[in-house]
Parts: structure tokens; sequence; C-alpha cells
């Protein structure tokens, strides 16, 4: 039985779809004014892998996410760069699909942009205007908070407390100081669309609602973000949803969130330079060692990122994909006997584990571990088989190596290259230069010239390259 913590609720709750076999996501996306920096690639790494488990675990999934293409830092970087906003939100979404699939992230079903939908954004300001809930004002649209009983609900926060203390814009042409912008009307030299209430350009809030209702319907399973978009973003969103469509009880049923990526235990800013991109991160690392980093700590809890972390998940995935490596190896042999069936007791035992953990609010820190344990399972007997003449059970053993690999399926692992970029190489060695010294090692070894083999070893290791050598050959990382 799965279970996922729901922030609206605060409590762990068994998941029921809205449709049996079916399950709508919407997830907010990034505003494309800059490179995905490491902080928005955390949510997106963890709502692949809930996607990838609800389908392994036979749901048709449905997966929304938007791009947010106009926005006042897109506006603001055009200004600054002397170019459209559109050559903008074009570089920084083609770069946003380069990271998320160098992190072996699979597409959404569709993303779509607020500038594609603007009518139908219009269209739901006009209808939460006419339900009671909005008010126009010189050719702007608020949302009248006051007006939505529950508001404050998914955060927690009661309204009389926000507004004792809030710092809140002064706009003395609100109701409430803490009313919303569903459109804005539009400013000297700034984008805009025609409207009823003039010329303007949509609220941020409102995007997400108009597209995740389209593509979604009145009511749909999860929505998600991160912890930073509890309020207001995602406070709002359901106030003006509930509100357009007048049931309190519609919109998403479970609130995911993820939480914090500090950098050596600060807060991610920019103010103080430790904002990482994820293509700086992709010049020092390989994606699926970020990804691995990511998800060795469940997607609740803060996260810090340092060199001394990615450096742990590197060689903790390296020990994984040796063990997986491996065992690819012995597939290749014809087997000789079918007596040992614990191999598929254990293989049944692994993943019953690894299940429960990832019904457990998608714990891939557990399953993780389980993929640890079975990965040991698998080193132990390829070794007895291949260098300790042990009889082979090709068929239980390749029930081992099914379960293994549908651990990695989930977890999104053994996807992508684990060498280091070239980029990442140390002292001006190249890639191309270490696998071709790890090719000569090779051919020394074989004629027995071990100290040529040991003299490239020594070499690699005084220029920062650690050589890792198992059954199925020759691994390298930088140390």
């Amino acid at each position: 039985m799965l279970k996922v913590y729901n922030t609206l609720t605060r409590k762990k709750e068994e998941f029921v779809p809205q449709e049996p076999g079916k399950v709508g996501m919407y997830v907010c996306g990034v505003t494309p004014y800059n490179y995905p920096h490491i902080g928005n690639a955390r949510p997106f790494v963890t709502w692949d892998v809930i996607k990838r488990y609800l389908k392994h675990r036979g749901f048709e999934v449905k997966h929304i996410q938007n791009f947010t293409d106009m926005d006042d830092k897109i506006i603001k970087a055009a200004n600054s760069e002397k170019v459209s906003w559109q050559v903008i939100t074009d570089r920084y979404i083609d770069g946003y699909f380069k990271a998320i699939d160098a992190l072996n992230v699979q597409r959404a079903d569709i993303y779509p942009k607020v500038t594609e939908h603007i009518d139908d954004i219009i269209s739901m300001v006009q209808k939460i205007i006419d339900n009671g809930y909005a008010y126009v004002v010189d050719g702007d649209v608020y949302f009248s908070v006051e007006k939505f009983p529950q508001y404050g609900k998914l955060s927690g926060r009661k309204l009389e407390d926000m507004l004792a203390g809030a710092r809140v814009e002064v706009d003395t042409r609100k109701h409430n100081p803490m009313d919303f912008a569903l459109w804005k009307s539009a400013k000297p030299d700034e984008p805009y669309w025609e409207s009823p209430w003039g010329k303007g350009r949509p609220g941020w809030h409102i995007e997400c609602s108009t597209m995740s209702l389209k593509y979604l319907g009145e009511t749909f399973d999860f929505h998600g973000g991160g912890s930073d978009l509890i309020f207001p973003h995602h406070e709002n969103e359901i106030a003006q949803s509930q509100c357009c469509c007048g049931d309190f009880h519609s919109f998403a049923q479970y609130w995911l969130h993820n939480g914090f990526i500090t950098i050596d235990n600060e807060k991610m800013s920019k103010s103080l330079n430790n904002f990482i991109t994820v293509p700086d991160i992709l010049k020092q690392y390989p994606g699926e060692v970020v990804r691995f980093f990511i998800l060795r700590t469940h997607y609740r809890s803060p996260l810090d990122f340092s060199e001394d972390r990615i450096k742990e998940a590197q060689a903790g995935l390296m020990r994984l994909k040796n063990a997986y490596d491996l065992g690819s190896e012995l597939l290749g042999r014809e087997g000789t006997t079918e007596k040992h069936t614990n191999l598929s007791d254990i293989a049944q035992s692994a993943m019953n584990d690894f299940y429960e953990a990832m019904d457990d609010d998608f714990n891939t820190a557990l399953a993780i571990g389980y993929m640890f344990t079975l990965s040991k399972e698998i080193n132990v007997y390829a070794n007895n088989v291949i260098n300790k003449g042990a009889e082979y059970d090709a068929v239980h053993f390749a029930r081992l190596m099914d379960v293994y690999g549908k651990m990695a399926d989930v977890i999104g692992i053994f996807e992508g290259s684990l060498e280091m970029p070239a980029d990442a190489s140390s002292e001006g060695i190249s890639t191309a230069e270490i696998e071709a010294l790890i090719s000569e090692r090779a051919e020394a070894k074989k004629n027995k010239n071990w100290a040529r083999a040991d003299e490239i070893r020594d070499d690699l290791k005084a220029k920062g390259i650690v050589l890792e050598d198992s059954a199925a050959g020759t691994k390298w990382k930088k140390a």
C-alpha cells in the first residue's frame, strides 16, 4: 500500500487515485531566465523517480510540467542583453532539457508555456471575477483572499497573522494587503496581451492553475514542487482554482514538496556566490552521479551539497555499477545447475524490501540501501563462479539480476556513462588519454609486464586519477 506525505493534511495518507489505474501529476517548472541550478534539479529528479515507480507498479501516468516563459526576471534579462524575451526563454529552455537529459530525467508528457495559454488564462480570470472572488482596479485584477475562508490551509498560516507580520507592498487600491494579482496591467516597454481589462500579462500564480486544470481536469492526484513554493504560490493556486471551480475540495488531492538544498551547510544564495548551476556541476561529475547524490537522501529532508558528499555518492554508485557489470558478464555463460533456489528467494525478499521502502512516501534513500545489499549478493556469487569454480545456476541468478535491474530502472541509474567529463580530468590529462593508458595497462598485465602496469597506475594516481580493478574490467575516478 503506497502512502505519501500530504502537505495539505500534514500526515502520511494512503494514495487512492482519482481514477483507478491512472495518475495525473502537475509539477511546477522553471522560469527560463538562467540555467537550472542544483536546487531546480532536485524536484525534477524526485518526480522522475515517483513517475518511474508508479509506472513500474502498473499505473498509467500523465505528467505535466510548465515553463513560466513570461516573468519580470525574463524581461530584465532581455533588456540587459538588448534582445527579445523569446531569445532568452528559447536559450534557457534548451539548457533545461540538456540538463535533465544528463540527469536521466524522463520527459514530461506536456510542457505548457504561459505565453501559449493566454486565452485560457484570461478565461479563468474572468470566471473567478464572475464567481465573485476577484475585482478589477485600473486594469489590474486581484484575487480577494478574505472571500476564500480556507485561505492558508496548505501553509498552515492564518490570514490575520499574515497581515500582522507581513511585509507587503503598500497598494491602497487593494481591498486587502494580501490580495494577489491574477492579471497585471502593462508597463511601458514590456510585453503585453489584450484582455477585457486592458493591455497586460498574467500574474505568476494563475498560470499553473490554468494549465493544470486544462490538462488534468478539475480534480487530479499530485501537485508538487520545492518547499519554497508552498507559500505563496501553491497556497494561491488552491484558492483561485477552487474559487474558479466552485468546489472547495477540487484541484490537487496530494501535495508533495521536496526539502531545500544547502551548499556546505549554507542556504544557496547568489549573494554568497554559492549558487551552482547544473551545467557547472556536469563539468565535474557525470549526470548520473548528480542524480544518485540527490536520491541518496529522502526527498523531504534537507540536502547539503559538498564535494565530499558528491564524491561519496560517486563511489557508492560505482560499487553498484561494478556489481551490475560483473553480474551481466556472468549472465552470458551457460548454466550447469538449477540447485541454487536461494538466489530466487534472495531476489524476492530484496524486491519486497524495495517496494516497502518506496511505498513509504517514496523513500529512495532506504530503497538504495536495499540495492547495496543485493549488490553484495551478486558480487559474492559471481566471484565464486568466475574465480573459484563454483557451479553456475543461470536460471536463478538471472532472476536475481532481473530484480537488480528493475530496482535500477526505478532509481534511474545504469543508463548513462559514469566516466568523468574531460573537463574534470586532473593535471591537464584528458579522458581519451586516461582510457588509452588503461588499455596499455591491460595489455601490459596480459603480457605479465607488471612493472609497466604498476607504473601506469602510479602515474595516473599522481595526476589525480584512481583506478579500480574488477572482474568486469578497470574503472577510473577522480581522486
